[in-house]
């Protein structure tokens, strides 16, 4: 009950947080390449050309973070971000699997960002 209530209060008034979940998504576009390195060092070796999915990611962000912003491409631009959010779970399941994977990052921080990435999913969902 508390949750559709707040569904509705949301899509009731929803511009600015529509919006500023944008800004967060083409920053992030925009920090791919800005500092690549960093992305490419939790990339997983099982996937191929490393460089290039950092750009094609980044590329992605950006491009869903500004689709959020014109209505005909909301929708697709949500399910955009869905998609990828879920594909970025393999990350951080990878980032999981040993010291050298999780790039030095605290153990306890690469286990919160797996309940975050729902969270994120569903602020997106929020606006479908």
């Amino acid at each position: 009950m508390v949750l559709a209530l707040t569904t509705m209060l949301i899509k009731l008034n929803n511009s600015w947080h529509l919006y500023l979940m944008a800004v967060i998504y083409v920053i992030a576009g925009i920090m791919h390449f800005i500092k690549p390195k960093m992305y490419l060092r939790i990339m997983p070796r099982y996937l191929p050309n490393h460089k290039l999915l950092v750009y094609l990611s980044g590329i992605a962000e950006i491009a869903l973070g500004i689709g959020l912003c014109f209505p005909l491409l909301r929708v697709l631009s949500i399910y955009g971000l869905i998609a990828m959010l879920v594909v970025f779970l393999l990350v951080h399941f990878y980032m999981l699997s040993g010291e050298k994977a999780s790039a030095g990052i605290p153990k306890w921080i690469l286990i919160l960002r797996i309940p975050l990435q729902f969270g994120l999913m569903y602020w997106a969902w929020m606006y479908l």
